[in-house]
């Protein structure tokens, strides 16, 4: 059976359905059953982290050190309780080794509240303000933490990914079964709960973005690409991930090396519940390294390991290799993780628009997952960052600026996952 992504499967109405107390009937996806090429019975490490055999993931980062999770809409002020139209409930996703797992999200349950104005601060204000001065103090941290001179080689960049913030575990004191005006969510009541940041959009999403929200606000269309990325781990600095950027040429059609970078490192992570919304938002800032040149055997190693994948359209990530041949000579380089992009750009002068579909496939742990995203970079905001003197206020009001675009046009969507 041929593999399908999630995102293009069709689900029939007879599938298996799960009740909750404040929802209707929530559909239960059947994936089809992927290549059976894959031990799916290996569990993924902590983010982070590498695995037993050295192999790390493709973006690092000490997540407990970066990551916060705040909520915004409303009155903007949720240390004592959330209205009482917000509710956890649950969802049923598919998880990156293909299981269908429960989570829980925040839903309001009252239209009324969504269009609910009560605010005395807008919530692009609020969250700027929560934003700009860890996102200056992680910049001053760059130079002594990363060796970076100035932070045009470190290439900051300010992301904004969207989806929906995904909970395990229920507040203690709060039984959703019987909620009571004195026994309502809260941020404190929430904030021990473990989140993940679920990232597969629906396509009625990418319709309305491409039609509506991207003309709306001067995003015109600059290009669309297919590549294949490989990451590597080098077995004597196991710490460091590179990966190749690769593409298949028409000419021929074979893969073909077109650039060697780091891995992408974390320096912030806000995950932000939009309680006005249906759609979440996560805030990234992340910086990349420039590989020094390689030597001689060291390219050559990589060369031959790009020479001898096979584009396979079936299986995971659209790559594998003979039997035995996913490490180099010496097993000095090895192949952690691979992933097929093809992705879709619309640009203006402050804001890039990416829609992607990404099929990921972990080498060292034989999971994987296959997503449709859309991503927006701060095209403005990191120029500015990268100043020498930076101007706290002009970037406050460029995040504002942009801040307002994503809430008024970009945070509308049905009901997910």
């Amino acid at each position: 059976m041929a593999y399908v992504p999630p995102h293009k499967r069709t689900y029939s109405k007879n599938d298996d359905e799960r009740s909750s107390s404040s929802s209707s009937h929530i559909s239960v996806p059947k994936p089809e059953l992927p290549p059976p090429l894959f031990n799916k019975t290996l569990k993924l490490n902590s983010p982070g982290t590498c695995s037993s055999n050295g192999h790390c993931h493709e973006m690092a980062y000490a997540y407990e050190d970066i990551f916060k999770w705040f909520a915004v809409g409303f009155d903007n002020d949720h240390s004592n309780h959330f209205p009482p139209s917000l509710h956890l409930q649950p969802v049923f996703v598919e998880s990156r080794d293909w299981k269908i797992v429960k989570r829980q999200a925040l839903y309001n349950t009252s239209v009324h509240d969504l269009t609910k104005q009560s605010s005395t601060r807008s919530p692009w204000e609020y969250i700027a303000e929560n934003l700009l001065p860890d996102l200056l103090s992680s910049l001053e941290d760059l130079s002594s933490k990363m060796g970076f001179q100035n932070l045009v080689e470190a290439k900051p960049t300010l992301v904004t990914k969207f989806g929906k913030v995904l909970f395990r575990g229920k507040p203690s004191s709060v039984n959703q079964e019987s909620v009571t005006t004195t026994n309502l969510l809260s941020e404190e009541l929430m904030r021990p709960l473990r989140s993940s940041f679920y990232t597969s959009i629906p396509n009625s999403y990418v319709e309305y973005i491409t039609i509506e929200a991207a003309s709306k606000n001067g995003l015109e269309f600059d290009k669309d690409k297919e590549a294949y990325l490989v990451f590597f781990s080098e077995a004597s600095r196991s710490e460091e991930s590179i990966f190749c950027k690769c593409k298949v040429l028409k000419e021929d059609g074979k893969l073909h090396l077109h650039k060697i970078k780091h891995g992408h490192v974390r320096h912030m992570l806000r995950d932000i519940s939009c309680l006005e919304k249906n759609m979440d938002m996560r805030l990234d800032l992340c910086t990349k390294k420039t590989v020094a040149a390689l030597a001689d055997d060291d390219m050559k190693s990589i060369n031959d390991l790009i020479d001898s994948a096979i584009l396979d359209k079936e299986v995971k990530g659209g790559l594998r290799w003979p039997l035995g041949k996913s490490s180099a000579s010496g097993d000095k380089f090895g192949v952690t993780s691979v992933w097929h992009v093809t992705s879709k750009t619309y640009k203006n002068p402050s804001l890039k628009l990416k829609i992607k579909d990404v099929d990921r496939y972990r080498v060292w742990s034989s999971t994987g997952q296959a997503t449709r995203e859309v991503d927006i970079m701060f095209k403005g905001v990191a120029s500015e960052l990268m100043k020498q003197e930076v101007d706290r206020n002009l970037i406050n009001e460029m995040l504002k600026d942009d801040l307002k675009v994503l809430w008024n046009d970009f945070l509308s969507c049905e009901q997910f996952p």
